[in-house]
Formats: structure tokens, C-alpha cells, sequence
């Protein structure tokens, strides 16, 4: 006869409750990834009066440099609009030129802060 510990038990339950609920899981992350990219994407777009839609602005785009609206005071507004839209706080020591490279450096930022 097959004897179970409490090990294997708990290893099936957890199993069996990880197979039900993991495919939402990952679904939800991905629709929230989606959801801060597209976010993120049309904050800088109202910010900075680009005539581009949303898919015209790529993971890759450039942000530093290639845009001329995109300045100081350009920053402070898009990080503060992010701030409220999605309930983060960004310290000073949090905002380094790095995040500001390309819209995905500036969208990893945001999923960073709202995961923590």
C-alpha cells in the first residue's frame, strides 16, 4: 500500500492548486505588463505633444536626446503624471538617466515600482 507524508501530500495540493490558478497568474501579469506599457507610452505622448500613436513608440524608442520636448521639466511631469496614475513614489536617488534611455527602460521602471 502507498504511504503519503505530509510532504507529498502538500506537494500534490500545491500542484494541483498552482495548475488552476498559474494560467490566470500569468495572464494577469502579461495583461498588466500591457496595461503599463501602453500607460506609460501615451503618458509621454500627452506630455510631450508628440504627433505619434502608441504603437509608433516602441520598447526600443529612444527617449534622451531624440525627442527635444523631452526635457527637464518634460521628466518631472512624466514621472509625477506616472506617480498618479499608478499610486508609486519615485525618489531622487530612484531617477537616473538610464531610466530615461528608451521607453522600455522607462516602462521597466514603472512595473519595478508598482511590483514593490
Amino acid at each position: 500500500m502507498w504511504n503519503m507524508t505530509a510532504r507529498d501530500n502538500w506537494k500534490v495540493q500545491s500542484t494541483a492548486v498552482t495548475d488552476r490558478i498559474a494560467p490566470n497568474l500569468v495572464e494577469d501579469l502579461l495583461m498588466s505588463s500591457i496595461n503599463i506599457s501602453q500607460t506609460v507610452r501615451q503618458q509621454l505622448i500627452e506630455t510631450l505633444s508628440l504627433d505619434l500613436t502608441v504603437d509608433e513608440l516602441t520598447h526600443d524608442t529612444p527617449l534622451l536626446g531624440n525627442f527635444p520636448e523631452f526635457d527637464s521639466m518634460a521628466i518631472v511631469s512624466v514621472i509625477t503624471g506616472l506617480e498618479e496614475t499608478f499610486g508609486f513614489t519615485a525618489e531622487d536617488d530612484d531617477l537616473t538617466a538610464e531610466i530615461f534611455e528608451t521607453v522600455g527602460s522607462l516602462v521597466e521602471f514603472v512595473a519595478e515600482k508598482t511590483q514593490s
